[in-house]
Order: structure tokens, then C-alpha cells, then sequence
């Protein structure tokens, strides 16, 4: 079994090739080709192969991990789309949800709908809540909102009726009349999409997933075809926001599925080593060349959110686009290390723009001309100008000094030492809010969490972030620069269904329950044979479960078994655990009921899983060296041993400060803090509290 994960990211492209036979794996980072993804995938893998010895025919599966659907609603770059919808609920997108993301703040702005009102057209139907139909379809002005949708030239339609998830067959109707009708306009229908209450969030998750359709369709059809054109003959599977796999064509009619494809493939990959070092509380961290990603690892399961925001503001709930389906816990922030260094109000900001992988920062010498994270680090001396990305990339220091000394230092009468420690420390400081968020105000002690920090700029910043929130104990994978590509090694197919069916819970109502998970496991196994794998189906149920009369619900894990009159005492003592869990109260008097209903398949393949950090230390490693490396700590520059990671074995311990080079990242140990090497290659670093750094 030969496998290849690469994730596209917005700077560098990540490739891991797993060769089971000989128990060896191979790593690549090559820059991104915005204009064309594909083309960095495709050189990628002509280098790979050639590395590895083997034919393109060798391969049996490609993994993929894609942003190019986050991209595309972010920066609005989606398809021309309209919605149809029920009569007297034209402005349901723009009206969204009254609850206000800054209570006191008169002149925030409310998320920008994906589609414009003079595309959004409504039809005369209702459908009750309880799925009757009060005033059927007429299919008149069906016709009239099909004819206005052709001449607007639009590409894509959106179908969200009130009440849907209740009884599809209006929204059925009218798809299959733009199928007639319109056969080459593009057509999602929420109790597909999205077959849940609250009419806001599902009619945007069902805009968003038709605003995308065409862009993934038309990027993972051109991928196939060249990908067939190189002789690579077996499937494409696609990182869902989920944390599991689906194949290509289910990635194209449900894109909506795939908003979180690479950040979920690391948060996978962080619990994963977590448990190789006996830590189940995880919270991991993964910065790469263009954002920075903050997720969470619970008692050794990444964090599921039933729904998430796509551009939100400052972190606040409700300042996004919320989208209706699963997906790894994640707070996404502009920080990484293309992000642009600038002055506003006499002050270092960063970001969100990011110079990306064209032209890059200024040390790239590929004509960036504004400062960057990564040129702070280079001319702090965290990062070698000669072994950047094992030597691919020769870095211009110089510039990347001139470059801040013009731009930050000089006006703000600055050192050029003190302009790129204030870059570093920005950036740290916008991350360590961010971490805050994922773990204090979440309800998480990071003082019982580890930090699992990968991607190429991760292990520069980890240590400090650590130390500011008191998270005793960081670990950077052996691996890290490419942390996502091997999470998407140690994915497996999974498949996430749900229904809306608002239930109080009683002895009985276990047929009604019976009946609503078989529905589900039907709708499952339609997708799994599109899935096309073999392996054993492991099924998982849950519920988003409330006591009656409240508005908001929590997840609860429901036991497998027989579904009968019994099984309600175990939704009821599921439930229980998990709302004490939450809230420290329980209300033994109320009445318990199911809002959500969700089913999860993951097929388990029947594959030999070797491990792959074996190889990521193999090969020369070079001599140790020393450079001139910042430390605050220690007050200002100081020669500094430079180590490569090759070198060192499970006996080892190194002590900050330090700088350790893996070909594809760089870790900074700071003064104070203890490295020892795990088995399988990790650095485990022992973080010195903040008190006593300071002391």
C-alpha cells in the first residue's frame, strides 16, 4: 500500500508519501501556485515519486486536504447564486439573527450575505413545522423565479423552504423543475444540505454550499483530470471540516463539507501524538504560512462543534457566516508567517494580509516588498537564510532587514533589533487572545492541557505562547512542518448525517427513535456506496439534547444497542452526564428533548497502520553550528547552539537556549526550558512558568 496526503496551503504545499512495504515515509514542501493550485500538486509529486523511486502507478490512494472553499467565501470569489425561497422570507439572509456580536457598539457591521437581494426570489408554498403541507407548490411562480434566475445569469441556485427538514418534497419539486427547465444551472436544496431548524443558519449553509459548488466542482474535476493525465489511476479522497474522509464526488455535490479540510487534518494529527506521549487534554496549535489555527483535543477526541462561523470578527460569536455542519472545534486567526507587518496609530500591527507564496516576504527575494513575520524571525536569527526548507530556499537576510528597518523601525524610531522583536511579539501576543479563547473561556484550564504546535511556523512561537497562558508542557511532532498531510494519513472515511425531529424523551417514543435512526443509517449508506471502500462500518450516534423550554442545546454521546423502551433511560442518563459536565446542574424535574439527531459512520479499513516517524529522522544530519539568536531573556542577542534534529536521540536532553532545525520547521527553546526526545522522534519541552522567566 502506497498512499500520498498533500494539503494546499496558502503558502506551501505539504506532501507525505507512506510506503508500507518498506515502512518508510518520504516529506516535501513545495510553495504554493495560487494561480493554479493544481500545478504545485502536480510538481510535487513528480518530485516526491522521483525521491521514492516508484511510478505514478504505484500509488493506490491520494489524500487531500483543500481551503479552496473557506478562500472562496472569505474573499467572495464564489459563483453568481441566487436563492429561492418561501413567500415572505425574502430578507432571512439579510435579516439573520437580532442578537448583536458587540452589545454596545453602534456601528458594527453585520456579516455580508453571500447572495444579493435582487437574486433572492420567493415561490407561494408553506410547509408546517410538523411537515404538512398548509398551501402546496404552485408551480407558476416556480416557473417565474427559474425564468429571473436564467436571465440574471446566474450559476448556481440555493432552494431553502420554511420548514423543510420536516418534509422535502416542495424543495424536491422545484429542483427537479431547474432540472428541467435549466439544466445547466448548478442546484443545492437545504433538506439535503442541511436538514435542520432555525431557518437563518440552515438557509445559509445551503447559500454557501451552492455560492461554492462550482469552484470545487470545477478545481477537483480539473485535479482528477490531470492526476489521470499523470497515470495516477485510483480514487481522490477529500479531508472533510469533520475530521474524515469522502470521496471526490461527494466533496463536489456537498463542498460545504470540506470548509475545514486542513485545519481539521492537524487537529486529527495533534490528538493522535498526544496520545503517543500519554496526554489526552491537548490543545493544538498549527501556524503555517498564511493563518494561524487553534483547535482542541478532549479526552483523547478532537472537539466537535455541530455548527461554526466562516469570517467572523474578532473572534466574536455571531460576527460570521454560521454554517450547519460538524466540524473540528477551530478559531482561525491572520497570523502566520507571510502575514504583513505595518504601522497604524503610531503602532506594530499584523495582518490579515499575508504576502503568501507570490511574491512571499521580503527574504524570499521573489519581489515582496513589505515586512513579515518570517523576516522578523530572520533577522532575530531563529531562522537559517541557508537551510530554509532543507536548503530549497536561500534566504535574503539583508533585505529582509532593510526591509523592516525602512518600513517599521525608522518611523517609529526603532532599532532594527527592537522593530522585528515588536513583529514577533505582535504576532505572539494576537495569538496568545486567540489561545485564551480556545481554552480559558471555553471552559479549559490550560495548566492540565499540552500543546501540540506544528506547521512551518508553529515551533517558533509555541514556547512563548505556552509560558504566556501557563501550559506546562509543549510538544512539536516529528514531522511538524507537514503535521496536516500526515493527519490525513491517519484519517479514516467517515460520513456525518443529521435531522431535525424535536422529541421529549419518554418510554414511548422508542419506535419514533428507532424510526429516526434507521432514516439516518439509509442516508448514510447512500453516501457510503458512493464512497466506494471497503472496511468495517463503525456507527455512532449523538443528540443535541435540552430540558424543554430552553433555547440552546448540548451533544450528547448516545450508547449503541437495541433501540426500545429501555434505551430512553440511557438517552436520559447520556444526557445527564454531559449537561452536568457543561453546567454543574442538573434539574431532576424537567422534561429532556432531542433537537438534533446525527448518525456517524466511519468505515475502518482493513490496513496495516506503520508508523511514519521513522523516517522523518533519517538521513545525514549536519553539525551542530552556533548564530547570534535573540533572547530577550537573557537581554538581547547571544550565540546560540544550532542543532539539527537528526542528530538527536531518545537519550538526549537539551536545554534553552537552543535552536533545533528540522528540514521543514525550526523549533526556538527558550532559556530555561527542557527538551527531552520522545520515542518516536517528538520534542517534549518542559516550559519554564512565567514567573520564574522573568526572574
Amino acid at each position: 500500500m502506497i498512499r500520498v496526503a498533500f494539503d494546499i496551503g496558502g503558502t506551501f504545499t505539504d506532501f507525505v508519501l507512506e510506503d508500507d512495504i518498506k515502512n518508510f515515509a518520504y516529506f516535501l514542501k513545495v510553495p504554493s501556485t495560487p494561480y493554479d493550485p493544481g500545478a504545485a500538486v502536480l510538481n510535487g509529486l513528480e518530485k516526491l515519486l522521483g525521491e521514492a523511486r516508484l511510478e505514478n502507478t504505484s500509488v493506490n490512494t491520494l489524500l487531500h486536504a483543500t481551503t479552496i472553499a473557506t478562500n472562496a467565501i472569505l474573499e467572495r470569489k464564489g459563483a453568481a447564486t441566487g436563492l429561492i425561497t418561501t413567500q415572505g422570507f425574502r430578507d432571512i439572509l439579510i435579516i439573520g439573527r437580532q442578537k448583536r456580536y458587540e452589545t454596545y457598539d453602534l456601528h458594527i457591521n453585520k456579516p455580508k450575505p453571500l447572495i444579493q437581494r435582487r437574486h433572492i426570489t420567493e415561490v407561494v408554498e408553506r410547509t408546517d413545522f410538523n411537515g404538512s403541507i398548509s398551501n402546496p407548490l404552485d408551480m407558476t411562480s416556480v416557473d417565474k423565479a427559474i425564468e429571473k434566475m436564467v436571465s440574471s445569469n446566474l450559476e448556481a441556485i440555493a432552494v431553502s423552504l420554511i420548514h423543510s427538514y420536516a418534509n422535502p418534497k416542495n424543495e424536491q419539486l422545484i429542483r427537479d423543475r431547474i432540472s428541467e427547465k435549466a439544466p445547466n444551472l448548478s442546484v443545492s436544496i437545504s433538506s439535503e444540505i442541511s436538514p435542520k431548524f432555525r431557518e437563518y443558519e440552515r438557509t445559509n449553509t445551503t447559500a454557501a454550499n451552492a455560492y461554492v459548488k462550482p469552484i470545487v466542482g470545477r478545481y477537483i474535476s480539473a485535479l482528477e483530470t490531470a492526476l489521470a493525465e499523470q497515470d495516477f489511476e485510483n480514487d481522490l479522497f477529500v479531508m472533510q471540516s469533520s475530521g474524515g474522509l469522502v470521496s471526490a464526488k461527494i466533496a463536489r455535490d456537498y463542498p460545504i463539507r470540506i470548509i475545514e479540510s486542513g485545519p481539521a487534518a492537524g487537529v486529527l494529527m495533534g490528538g493522535i501524538v498526544g496520545k503517543n506521549i500519554g496526554e489526552r487534554h491537548v490543545i493544538t496549535f498549527d501556524m503555517g504560512g498564511t493563518t494561524a489555527k487553534l483547535g482542541a483535543v478532549d479526552g483523547g477526541i478532537p472537539a466537535i462543534t455541530p455548527t461554526f462561523e466562516v469570517g467572523h470578527i474578532r473572534y466574536k460569536k455571531g460576527s460570521g457566516l454560521p454554517i450547519n455542519v460538524p466540524a473540528v472545534e477551530l478559531l482561525e486567526i491572520g497570523a502566520g508567517g507571510g502575514s504583513i507587518a505595518k504601522i497604524e496609530f503610531g503602532m506594530i500591527a499584523i495582518g490579515p494580509e499575508s504576502a503568501g507564496a507570490d511574491p512571499g516576504p521580503i527574504c524570499y527575494g521573489k519581489g515582496g516588498t513589505q515586512p513579515t513575520i518570517t523576516d522578523a524571525n530572520v533577522v532575530l536569527g531563529y531562522i537559517s537564510g541557508d537551510w530554509f526548507n532543507a536548503g530549497e530556499m536561500q534566504l535574503n537576510i539583508k533585505a529582509a532587514r532593510s526591509g523592516i528597518l525602512e518600513n517599521i523601525a525608522k518611523p517609529l524610531g526603532l532599532t532594527l533589533e527592537q522593530a522585528a522583536w515588536g513583529i514577533h511579539m505582535v504576532a505572539t501576543n494576537n495569538m496568545e487572545n486567540a489561545l485564551r479563547i480556545v481554552s480559558v473561556e471555553r471552559g479549559r484550564d490550560p495548566r492540565a492541557y499540552a500543546m501540540v504546535a506544528f506547521g512551518g511556523a508553529g515551533p517558533l512561537h509555541a514556547s512563548r505562547l505556552a509560558r504566556g497562558i501557563g501550559i506546562p508542557k509543549v510538544v512539536i511532532p516529528a514531522g511538524a512542518g507537514v503535521g496536516s498531510a500526515i493527519g490525513l494519513l491517519e484519517a479514516e472515511p467517515r460520513i456525518d448525517v443529521s435531522t431535525t425531529h424535536v422529541l421529549k424523551v419518554s418510554p414511548e417514543v422508542s419506535s419514533t427513535i428507532r424510526s429516526i435512526f434507521n432514516s439516518l443509517e439509509q442516508r448514510a449508506n447512500e453516501d457510503i456506496q458512493r464512497l466506494a471502500v471497503a472496511g468495517v462500518t463503525k456507527w455512532s450516534r449523538y443528540a443535541y439534547m435540552r430540558y424543554v423550554g430552553q433555547g440552546f442545546e448540548v451533544l450528547v454521546n448516545l450508547p449503541s444497542g437495541t433501540i426500545d423502551e429501555k434505551y430512553t433511560n440511557a438517552i436520559i442518563n447520556a444526557f445527564n452526564s454531559a449537561y452536568s459536565k457543561k453546567h454543574k446542574f442538573l434539574d431532576k424535574d424537567a422534561i429532556v428533548e432531542v433537537v438534533d439527531w446525527s448518525l456517524v459512520a466511519t468505515i475502518q479499513e482493513e490496513r496495516t497502520k506503520n508508523s511514519i516517524y521513522n523516517s522523518l529522522l533519517s538521513g545525514q544530519s549536519r553539525e551542530k553550528t552556533v548564530r547570534q539568536v535573540w533572547f530577550p531573556e537573557v537581554d538581547g542577542f547571544v550565540e546560540t547552539t544550532i542543532i539539527d534534529r537528526r542528530s538527536l536521540s531518545a537519550k538526549d536532553i537539551v536545554m534553552g537556549p537552543a535552536v533545533i532545525e528540522d528540514p521543514d520547521s525550526t523549533t526556538l527553546i527558550l532559556p530555561g526550558d527542557k527538551v527531552t526526545i520522545h520515542e518516536q522522534g517528538h520534542l517534549v519541552i518542559e516550559v519554564t512558568q512565567k514567573e520564574l522567566a522573568k526572574n
